[in-house]
């Protein structure tokens, strides 16, 4: 719909998920509240890297983007990244931005990983 790819397989082990945000199938955000957008883009991730044989437990690395961030905000993609990665998260850039690509967009995550 917007010109790229969701996946992307580098090499045979490294796989590249691009940018996951709070959607549903036509694109368009679902939810105005922060933690809301956070969990729903978790979970377009686990769809995104099954859609290619992989799941959590293979993201090497993780980038997050949080609009007009703070450390209220912060505390919440942490516990969601805990509740689904324990004591072992993967590497994490956390990047606070003005806007996102799509209006209403308050949370972005990708991630690199690796197959096997």
């Amino acid at each position: 719909m917007f010109g790229y790819s969701h996946v992307a397989q580098v090499s045979g082990e490294l796989v590249l998920i691009a940018g996951q945000y709070d959607s549903d199938a036509a694109g368009h955000t679902t939810s105005r509240d922060f933690a809301v957008q956070v969990s729903n883009a978790f979970i377009n991730l686990g769809i995104a890297l099954r859609s290619v044989g992989l799941d959590y437990a293979d993201v090497a690395q993780l980038r997050t983007f949080i609009v007009d961030h703070n450390l209220d905000k912060l505390t919440i993609p942490g516990k969601k990244i805990a509740e689904i990665w324990g004591e072992r998260p993967p590497v994490q850039t956390s990047n606070g931005v003005a806007p996102l690509a799509l209006p209403g967009t308050l949370f972005e995550v990708d991630v690199v990983a690796v197959r096997g």
